[in-house]
């Protein structure tokens, strides 16, 4: 799936005053709260709303706009909830009418421009992602990267509704951006990530100083996100499919030779299953 093409490249960096923090939802989720320094906010795939309107009722925010990846409840619980009582607001949300709460469906090649934020406003290209689910998108722009359920830090979504060709071109077309896009997913997943990744590849050095990072955080409370695409070319057996020591580890594990890249990534997501 080629990048799109309709837009000049997104924004390198995020504006001055503009931040990304962290709502945490049900047991691991992280709702991503986007906003300025004036008190306004977008907020990304609000699976659950009162830990979201606890938030904005501490910090004073008003709500500017919602994106939304894909169609689980556990993305879009809250959404409804939140235009109800904080205010009709813009909500983006990939072409599926399981998400109803949508206001403006937005396809591959599409720019979500939300003028209210900042001085200058954001933009974020749609990427389509399909492999998760069938609709999925992510957001990029400013350096930055809203990866939804496609693409965890050390890890990738389960597969419900794509195939493995689906998911592994989505994942080679979000390793694609720059190495120093922050990534940021759905989950709190990357500790477990990381023993599957040490089983698949363990003579990797990159792994075990990520997961040293990783526990450094997670220790003093804080979330291991965002990780970067650096670190998921480095660390991600997802990512890392056409390596030899991936590859020959994946053959193993399926006690026969594997045609390539997308036949090992299919054999990785499967013995991640049940792993």
């Amino acid at each position: 799936m080629p990048p799109p093409a309709a837009h000049p490249a997104a924004p390198a960096t995020l504006p001055d005053g503009i931040t990304i923090e962290p709502i945490g939802a049900f047991k691991d989720n992280y709702i991503w709260c986007i906003r300025d320094s004036a008190g306004r906010a977008v907020i990304v795939d609000p699976g659950e709303a009162l830990p979201v309107l606890d938030a904005f009722r501490a910090g004073g925010l008003s709500l500017v706009g919602i994106l939304l990846t894909h169609h689980h409840a556990d993305h879009i619980g809250g959404v409804a909830e939140l235009v109800r009582t904080l205010g009709a607001v813009p909500v983006h949300g990939p072409v599926d009418e399981r998400i109803a709460e949508a206001t403006a469906r937005v396809r591959d090649g599409d720019r979500v421009v939300i003028a209210g934020l900042g001085e200058g406003g954001l933009a974020f290209d749609v990427l389509e992602v399909p492999g998760h689910t069938s609709s999925h998108v992510a957001y990029h722009g400013h350096g930055v990267l809203f990866s939804g359920d496609t693409l965890f830090s050390v890890g990738c979504g389960r597969m419900f509704e794509g195939t493995p060709p689906q998911m592994s071109a989505s994942l080679d077309r979000l390793a694609a951006l720059p190495a120093d896009t922050r990534v940021y997913c759905g989950h709190e997943y990357t500790a477990a990530n990381i023993t599957f990744a040490r089983a698949v590849e363990p003579g990797n050095a990159a792994i075990d100083e990520w997961s040293r990072r990783v526990d450094q955080l997670r220790a003093s409370g804080r979330p291991s996100l965002p990780s970067s695409i650096g670190i998921e070319r480095a660390t991600n057996p997802f990512l890392r499919c056409a390596d030899t020591a991936v590859a020959r580890a994946a053959a193993e594990h399926a006690g026969r030779s594997l045609s390539g890249p997308v036949e090992v990534f299919a054999e990785l997501r499967a013995w991640k299953n049940t792993f």
